[in-house]
């Protein structure tokens, strides 16, 4: 018998260093240090000297593309005011950029607005076009406005669905230079013990990830996500949620039909039951409903009767009771993405319609300042992850790339600790324990590493078990597999 053999590994919060064979891709055995059957020197060893082994990980929820272009992008994440952001834009611009396209400012809580002559001061004919942390909006000046062919409001900002085009638009970068990117971009997250995305990227993926997948290991398993405008043809094309895509090694698979039905909360835009305070006389004082209920509805059953699974944004309360509305109407399962502000009586919904909560547990750290503010008296009802765990939702964490960063253990400190900076932590009734944490990240496969399950599996430095939370974001990881081929090798 050929294979691998993990040995003197230990499972998380157990003391006793176990084997673990792995043959034929799958876990074969996981037998007390020294009690393996494979004795055939053609299997190879490799000792873990007491290292913790855990299922591979997970990101429900990323944009690949985006997370890829976001290091060769202004950062302005650390902008604290529209003044700030113009300035490092200035900057952008002395050193003789062509165009400035930066990314990750956050004005929710700058105290002053935006404007498009702010950036037309420091730019001149240069164009700029800064994109928002959340991706939902870009904040762009004269120059860029002609050059993309926009027209821009006197803050400058496009949102929702003027934002996407003009995303789409920046996106346009040569298959091999972006495959390039990407390539980069998910060895990264190998390094940190990822086996598994779902890429949400706002293209027909399904050929970006053929050709990356076409004559090589893809480090990643990877599933697509269909936007409503690609649904036609992907249901044409015979794809189904789930199915595997011819000659990618079984690493690409079709993921679920994404539909986006209001905004995000850094924009205001995240359709509420409540008006944001200071925006009741503007023009969408609760949000935004991106797409209606009469829209929803239809867009869900074509998707659901053509075999893919409904994979729905809702981040304000509104719209995530909308959408389940919608779930029960066609009457399918699927997920509801991010799940940020919901009513406790949404929860037993949840639950009772067997809908996922695909969320991402740092967002509550990114927000929770802006949430304080604009969802005031109601974030005990916000990033609700024990509600939802308690009440037999199942949750998949995700990071939302580049939102957040592509790092399960990101994602995982920030449930467990829902802290970050060494705050004090932010609705702690709403933490989950580190088993649950890890379960939602291992994309089904559950917290612990199991005979005859696919060998997807990461070692690590620390037991999670007994990891602070601090020590959980920084996790060492020593190795990652997928189905036994290593992705990741930093023991030999």
């Amino acid at each position: 018998m050929s294979g691998l053999l993990l040995e003197g590994a230990r499972l998380p919060g157990a003391p006793e260093a176990v084997d673990v064979l792995v043959a034929d891709g799958v876990v074969a055995e996981v037998v007390p240090h020294g009690a393996t059957t494979a004795a055939d020197p053609a299997v190879d060893r490799i000792e873990l000297a007491g290292r913790w082994i855990v299922p591979g990980l997970h990101d429900r929820h990323a944009h690949l593309s985006q997370w890829a272009m976001v290091s060769r992008r202004l950062d302005l994440s650390g902008a604290a005011s529209a003044a700030e952001a113009a300035e490092l834009v200035r900057r952008g611009v002395d050193a003789g950029e062509s165009e400035v396209v930066g990314f990750g400012y956050r004005d929710g809580l700058w105290p002053e607005a935006t404007s498009r002559l702010k950036l037309d001061a420091v730019s001149g004919d240069i164009p700029v076009v800064l994109v928002a942390a959340d991706l939902h909006a870009c904040w762009v000046n004269s120059a860029a406005a002609r050059r993309h062919g926009v027209t821009v409001p006197d803050d400058g900002v496009l949102r929702e669905e003027a934002s996407f085009r003009l995303l789409r638009e920046l996106d346009a970068v040569a298959d091999d230079v972006l495959d390039g990117w990407v390539a980069d971009a998910v060895s990264r997250a190998a390094a940190r013990g990822m086996v598994g995305v779902v890429d949400y990227e706002m293209r027909w993926n399904r050929d970006d990830w053929a050709r990356r997948a076409a004559g090589r290991d893809l480090p990643m398993r990877v599933g697509f996500g269909v936007y409503p405008q690609h649904v036609d043809r992907a249901i044409a094309e015979g794809l189904r949620t789930g199915d595997v895509v011819p000659d990618t090694g079984g690493l690409v698979t079709v993921g679920g039909a994404k539909v986006i039905t209001d905004g995000s909360l850094n924009t205001r835009t995240a359709w509420c039951f409540d008006p944001y305070p200071g925006l009741e006389g503007g023009e969408h004082p609760y949000g935004l409903a991106t797409v209606t209920y009469e829209e929803l509805v239809p867009l869900m059953q074509r998707a659901h009767s053509g075999g893919l699974a409904p994979a729905v944004h809702a981040i304000g309360d509104h719209a995530n009771a909308s959408v389940l509305d919608a779930f029960e109407a066609v009457g399918c399962s699927g997920s509801v993405e991010h799940a940020q502000l919901l009513r406790h009586e949404d929860v037993a919904r949840f639950a009772r319609l067997g809908i996922v909560a695909s969320v991402q547990p740092e967002h509550a750290m990114d927000d929770r300042d802006i949430a304080d503010r604009y969802w005031a008296g109601r974030t005990d009802r916000a990033f609700m992850l024990a509600e939802l765990h308690t009440a037999g939702v199942e949750l998949a964490l995700g990071s939302d790339a580049p939102v957040a960063p592509l790092d399960p253990w990101v994602a995982i400190a920030a449930a467990v600790g829902r802290t970050r900076d060494g705050r004090e932590p932010w609705h702690p009734e709403q933490a989950i324990d580190v088993r649950a944490a890890l379960a939602a990240s291992t994309g089904g496969a559950g917290p612990e590493v199991r005979v005859g399950r696919r060998a997807d599996l990461a070692v690590v430095e620390r037991d999670p078990y007994a990891a602070s939370v601090e020590e959980l974001r920084t996790m060492p990881v020593a190795a990652t597999l997928i189905a036994g081929r290593m992705t990741h090798d930093a023991l030999r």
